[in-house]
C-alpha cells in the first residue's frame, strides 16, 4: 500500500520562516479547504499533483483532499511521475494507485493531455504542482495540455497556487516564439519571476485557450519572497532538484545540458556544479572571476556522475566547478552560466560540443549561442535583454496575483 504521507514527509526539510510578525505563508490547497471549499463541493475531481503537493505540515492534496469529502475520482501525473521517481524525459505509465484505488493517468507518456475518456469522470480539474520558477520545467505545459483538454470538453480548471520558490526576479531572454516547445511553452524570459497560477492566466490568454480556470492564489505570499523565508517545507520537485539551492542555480546551468559538460546529474549536488575530464579549471575560473559575479562563489571540485540519466560521463572522474550561492537577493544565475560558458568557449573552443537545436530551444532563440561563439562581451548579451524584460513586465503585469 502506498503511504502518500511518509513518502512526503521523506522529503520534508524546512528552509526557513515567514518573517515576525507576518501571518504564515498558505499554498494554495490550504486556502482551498479552509476558505473555498465552494469551488469543489458537489463535482466530481480529478487531480494532477505530484509529492510536493502537500500542506505545512508535509501531508499530502490527495489525502487532505479525501479527508475534506472531495470527490476524487481521477489522478493525474506529469513528468517525473504520480511519486516524482522518474528521471527527466523518462516515459511514464498510466497505474491504479494502491492507497486509494484511483486510476493515475500519465500526462508524459503516450499522451501528454487528457484524453475525452481519462475525463469522462470528471467534471473540475484540480492542479497542484509545484513551479521551479525557471522556463525550461515542463508542470506549465502540463498545465496548458491539461487547459487545452478541458476547455474541449467544457470541464473547469482549479489551480491551487503556490509561491515561486526563487522568488520574483525577472531574468534572461524572453522566449522568440518560433522556438515553442514543451521545454518553453510561453513568451516568458528564462526566469520569469511567476507562479504557475499565473502563468496559466497568460497562457489562457495570450494562447486563447478560453477555459474556465480559477486560481486559488497562495495566502500571505510577496513577489519578493522566496523559499529562505516563507517557512513552507521544501520536497524536491523532481529527482535531479533535490535541494532549494539547485532551484536557484538551474536558470542557468540547465542551459549547460545542451554542450559536451555535466551538470552534476548522478551526483548529490546536480545543478550545482559543472565539469568534464578535459575541463581546465584554473583557467577558467580564473576568468570567470574577473567577472566581479554576485551572491555567488565559484570552486574547484572534482565529482563522478553515477547513472546520470544524460549519458554524459557516468563512472569518470571529473575536473569540476561547484557554484555555492551566498546571497539569493543579488544572485542572477543566467548571467553566472554566460560568464561560465564564455570562459569555457575561451579556454576549450573545440570542446564545448554544444548541441545547436537543445541548446537554442533552452535558451528560448539562436542568438545566445550566436553570441557565446562570436565571443560577443557578455555584459553586452545581458544588457540587450533588458528591453525584452521590460516589455514582459507589461504584457505579464494583467496577470499578477501577489503584491
Amino acid at each position: 500500500m502506498t503511504n502518500h504521507r511518509n513518502f512526503a514527509v521523506l522529503l520534508l526539510g524546512l528552509v526557513g520562516g515567514p518573517p515576525v510578525g507576518r501571518p504564515p505563508v498558505r499554498p494554495g490547497l490550504e486556502v482551498l479547504l479552509t476558505d473555498s471549499m465552494r469551488v469543489v463541493a458537489g463535482q466530481r475531481v480529478g487531480l494532477v499533483t505530484n509529492p510536493a503537493g502537500i500542506d505545512r505540515s508535509g501531508v499530502p492534496a490527495v489525502e487532505l483532499l479525501r479527508q475534506a469529502g472531495v470527490r476524487l475520482t481521477a489522478l493525474f501525473a506529469p513528468e517525473h511521475s504520480f511519486r516524482g521517481q522518474a528521471d527527466p524525459g523518462e516515459s511514464v505509465a498510466s497505474t491504479v494507485d494502491s492507497a486509494t484505488g484511483l486510476p493515475i493517468y500519465s500526462l508524459y507518456g503516450r499522451t501528454y493531455a487528457p484524453t475525452p475518456e481519462m475525463l469522462r469522470e470528471v467534471d473540475l480539474l484540480l492542479i497542484d504542482l509545484p513551479d521551479v520558477g525557471a522556463r525550461y520545467y515542463t508542470y506549465i505545459s502540463t498545465t496548458i495540455a491539461v487547459m487545452r483538454a478541458a476547455a474541449a470538453e467544457g470541464k473547469t480548471v482549479v489551480i491551487l497556487d503556490r509561491p515561486n520558490p526563487i522568488g520574483g526576479a525577472v531574468q534572461g531572454p524572453v522566449l522568440d516564439p518560433a522556438f515553442r516547445s514543451f521545454v518553453g511553452s510561453l513568451e516568458v524570459p528564462i526566469r520569469h519571476g511567476m507562479t504557475l497560477g499565473e502563468q496559466a492566466r497568460l497562457a489562457n490568454t495570450e494562447l486563447g485557450i478560453g477555459v474556465r480556470l480559477i486560481v486559488v492564489a497562495a495566502a500571505g505570499w510577496r513577489r519578493k519572497d522566496d523559499a529562505t523565508v516563507t517557512g513552507l517545507p521544501f520536497v524536491a520537485p523532481s529527482p535531479n532538484l533535490q535541494s532549494l539551492e539547485s532551484l536557484f542555480h538551474y536558470p542557468g546551468t540547465c542551459l549547460f545540458e545542451a554542450t559536451a559538460l555535466s551538470v552534476g546529474r548522478g551526483t548529490d549536488a546536480a545543478f550545482r556544479q559543472i565539469g568534464a575530464p578535459w575541463l581546465d579549471t584554473t583557467r577558467v575560473l580564473a576568468r570567470a572571476r574577473r567577472a566581479n559575479l554576485k551572491g555567488v562563489r565559484l570552486e574547484s571540485t572534482t565529482f563522478t556522475p553515477v547513472r546520470p540519466g544524460d549519458a554524459k560521463h557516468p563512472g569518470v572522474l571529473l575536473a569540476g566547478i561547484r557554484l555555492v550561492m551566498t546571497d539569493s537577493k543579488q544572485y542572477d544565475p543566467i548571467r553566472t552560466a554566460l560568464v561560465l560558458l564564455d570562459a569555457v568557449v575561451a579556454v576549450h573552443p573545440d570542446q564545448v560540443g554544444f548541441t545547436p537545436a537543445s541548446f537554442d530551444r533552452l535558451a528560448g532563440g539562436s542568438g545566445l549561442r550566436a553570441d557565446l561563439l562570436a565571443r560577443r562581451p557578455v555584459e553586452a548579451i545581458v544588457a540587450g535583454w533588458k528591453p525584452q524584460q521590460a516589455e514582459f513586465r507589461r504584457r505579464s503585469r494583467p496577470f499578477l496575483l501577489y503584491q
